[in-house]
């Protein structure tokens, strides 16, 4: 399964969470999907939006649950030096 998630160039995020966000992303899918093998990839692009690619419908809600959780919850595994 291939997971891409764009952020919008509009909306620019601290120095080093496009990484952090996509460990953090892995990670997490990882533990929901743990007999699949993944790829995520986080970028800048023009908007937001979210491909699944490999995965059903049902895959796609609960990654997308996972980047709603994941987002919500920066302020726990992103840290700015």
């Amino acid at each position: 399964m291939r997971v891409e998630i764009t952020v919008a160039k509009t909306q620019p995020l601290p120095a080093g969470a496009m990484e952090a966000l996509s460990q953090e992303l892995a990670r997490r899918i990882d533990e929901q999907f743990p007999d699949s093998t993944h790829h995520v990839k986080v970028r800048y692009a023009t908007a937001n939006q979210l491909s699944v690619l490999g995965g059903n419908k049902e895959s796609r809600d609960q990654i997308s649950d996972i980047l709603q959780q994941t987002w919500e919850s920066a302020d726990d595994w992103f840290i700015t030096d």
